[in-house]
């Protein structure tokens, strides 16, 4: 049984300001919780499970000192951001300092990405597509927002993410591309490795960002299609499929 202050500092982990104080974050859900067993159980501080949770995954745990407490699915909702909560939930520690970045690969940018699902499918885009770093700038979305964590699926296990300001890579990336709206026809462009900048949802590539550009990208629509633009998770999708394609 959770006590009431299991369950508000549990709760606190909801804030930003509250996870960075205390070097701690909230990963949910079977698939996300299972990923940091099995990869990097060190990380784990807690998890709290419900009973059957436990019952049907008792092998990932029997060889591990992890420590695990009982809850139920009511005290699971107490302290769970989903609306329907999914059996378990670890409270883990910040993972230590990143390696340090592989410049001159292909990578992603991210200009001032808000949206944690977004942030999270774009960790997960490049671990599929075997980007080992990606770059967001100091504005874009804090990486443990629990929904940053669920959307990743573990990926931010694989993928190194660093904080910084693009004139930091200017001198490592001679090659800086650019998903506009007007730009080269991606399909019809000879691509090679570089940075990819993906821009924010709601205004695109920022002036500043924009000035590091050194190739501007434009994914063609069909014809008929009367959407203004893609999503920024979707966009970042289609780069690396044929940034892969050409260059694997």
């Amino acid at each position: 049984m959770l006590s009431k202050n299991q369950i508000k500092e549990i709760q606190s982990l909801h804030q930003r300001k509250q996870r960075e104080m205390q070097q701690r974050f909230i990963a949910e859900g079977a698939k996300t919780v299972s990923e940091i067993v099995l990869q990097k159980s060190s990380l784990i501080d807690t998890v709290f499970a419900t009973a059957e949770y436990l019952d049907q995954q008792a092998d990932l745990f029997q060889k591990s000192a992890i420590t695990i407490q009982e809850i139920t699915e009511e005290e699971l909702r107490k302290i769970s951001l989903q609306t329907t909560p999914n059996q378990v939930l670890a409270v883990c520690h910040y993972l230590a300092e990143t390696l340090p970045p592989v410049t001159g690969q292909t990578a992603f940018y991210l200009d001032n990405i808000r949206d944690p699902g977004n942030l999270g499918t774009i960790i997960r885009l490049s671990d599929w597509f075997g980007m080992r770093d990606l770059y967001c700038s100091p504005s874009t979305c804090d990486l443990y927002n629990p929904k940053v964590i669920q959307a990743c699926m573990g990926a931010f296990l694989r993928v190194s993410i660093h904080y910084t300001d693009i004139k930091a890579l200017q001198s490592s990336y001679p090659k800086i591309y650019g998903a506009v709206l007007e730009g080269d026809n991606l399909y019809k462009t000879s691509l090679a490795k570089g940075l990819i900048v993906i821009g924010n949802e709601a205004n695109g590539i920022s002036l500043e960002t924009a000035s590091f550009l050194t190739h501007k990208l434009h994914i063609p629509a069909a014809r008929d299609s009367e959407a203004e633009s893609l999503n920024a998770a979707i966009a970042a999708a289609v780069l690396a499929s044929e940034f892969f394609r050409q260059l694997s």
